[in-house]
């Protein structure tokens, strides 16, 4: 378990030397000033602010997808109900015309070539007889 960056044997050492160099009564003092201070930083609105800002930046990645997916499910369905709205046809089962392809001629009745008319005569070929 390590206390801000520092692990227990490195606590150990810390408290020897200082129990060293401080002597018995002056640890007491020093321990009861580390712990004011710590207890004033802990409870200041400071810490507070730091540690939520901490907790939002940690949770920041989750939130940004979440709202990522919820903002394309959202315009999945505003395009569904769009389609639905209009009557048309969906996008997927419109199919482009293809290039260089002829467009199919579609007969209706009235659009039926006369029998009586002669049909082996092309509008681009001359008639002999008309020439002469």
């Amino acid at each position: 378990m390590e206390i801000l960056g520092v692990g227990p044997s490195e606590f150990i050492f810390i408290v020897i030397l200082a129990l060293i160099v401080l002597g018995p009564k002056d640890m007491q003092k020093a321990g009861k000033t580390i712990g004011k201070w710590l207890r004033n930083i802990v409870t200041s609105d400071g810490w507070k602010m730091f540690q939520q800002t901490s907790r939002e930046l940690r949770t920041l990645p989750n939130r940004l997808m979440r709202d990522a997916g919820n903002e394309i499910n959202q315009i999945g369905t505003e395009i569904n109900n769009t389609s639905k709205l209009s009557g048309s046809i969906p996008y997927h089962t419109i199919t482009p015309p293809r290039p260089n392809q002829p467009t199919p001629i579609i007969r209706t009745p009235a659009d039926k070539p006369n029998p009586s008319a002669p049909t082996d005569i092309k509008a681009n070929e001359s008639d002999p007889k008309q020439d002469a």
